[in-house]
């Protein structure tokens, strides 16, 4: 067997076990059994002569091989989805792009790039997706996002060590503080010690994920009591506002902090700082997505100032 053998499904599956991260989300994706989808990997296996996947516990991750390959069929499937869309009559192909977003990055930076882009450019179109730091690598590695918004902390480095590097620009600076109550003592007071909240009620999102944003102040002693989990930032804020426990968050979303909620420094640890990030693969910006990183960056000017 050789390259010949490969399929259009195998490069398909390729691309959404990489994306995914393991056989069985890549096949509740893509409508398959799990054994559907280790067949089609280990034909292309076969086929190429190589190991395509590392296996590890909770997923699977590309080889050098399987990186190789998966840019090849990450530019095949474009170039005949293209095709498609052109013999179909569809026009404008190359004014799409995909951005993905940590959670925090959606209300306060995404919405309103994506207005003045609006304006500017009404003829470019943006799809966007939030998504964990792992989740959102995984889909630029694979093609299926142009950009993401990431966060790092220091020291800031590659969101992953595959090749080629990442492209990572900073966009903006911020620091982590505590949402309070309105009303609360850490209100009136202006701050916060870590001392003080290690036994506060607290409002956190669903772990897992790796994000540094998940609510808890870093590092805090013990075991947090968490009273509430969220995904979604303006619940939690929300939450605050009635009430119902403290989180942390960034300044840096004030603009849609709904009334009742105050921002505090924490005293006692050292300050949080986290930065965000625009990445993207080397080489990969098409014209309609350079227009995007404008109108994020011109954002991001505005909140730093």
């Amino acid at each position: 067997m050789g390259m010949a053998d490969v399929t259009l499904t195998g490069l398909r599956v390729l691309r959404e076990v990489a994306e995914r991260g393991t056989f069985t989300a890549a096949a509740h994706r893509l409508g398959y059994t799990q054994s559907a989808v280790s067949r089609q990997v280990a034909a292309l296996e076969q086929a190429t002569g190589a190991r395509l996947f590392d296996r590890f516990p909770g997923g699977v991750r590309p080889t050098g091989e399987g990186r190789a390959l998966l840019r090849h069929a990450v530019a095949a499937l474009d170039a005949l989805d293209a095709a498609d869309r052109e013999l179909r009559g569809v026009r404008d192909t190359a004014s799409r792009v995909r951005l993905g977003y940590f959670p925090a990055a959606g209300a306060v930076l995404v919405a309103e790039a994506l207005t003045a882009l609006r304006r500017e450019h009404p003829r470019v179109r943006v799809r966007t997706r939030e998504g964990s730091t792992p989740a959102l690598v995984r889909a630029l590695r694979s093609g299926t996002l142009d950009l993401a918004l990431l966060t790092s902390r220091p020291p800031h480095r590659s969101p992953d060590t595959d090749d080629p590097p990442l492209h990572v620009e900073p966009l903006l600076e911020t620091r982590l503080a505590l949402a309070v109550p309105a009303g609360s003592r850490f209100a009136e007071r202006g701050t916060a010690d870590v001392g003080d909240i290690a036994s506060e009620a607290w409002i956190a999102g669903p772990g897992g994920t790796g994000d540094p944003l998940l609510g808890v102040w870093p590092g805090l002693p013990g075991r947090p009591r968490i009273a509430h989990t969220a995904r979604d930032w303006l619940t939690k804020l929300h939450l605050v506002a009635a009430g119902a426990g403290i989180t942390t968050a960034s300044p840096a979303l004030l603009p849609v902090v709904p009334r009742g909620v105050r921002f505090v420094d924490v005293t006692g640890v050292a300050e949080e700082v986290r930065r965000i990030d625009l990445v993207s693969l080397p080489g990969r910006v098409t014209a309609p997505a350079g227009s995007l990183v404008h109108a994020l960056r011109r954002r991001a000017a505005d909140l730093a100032g």
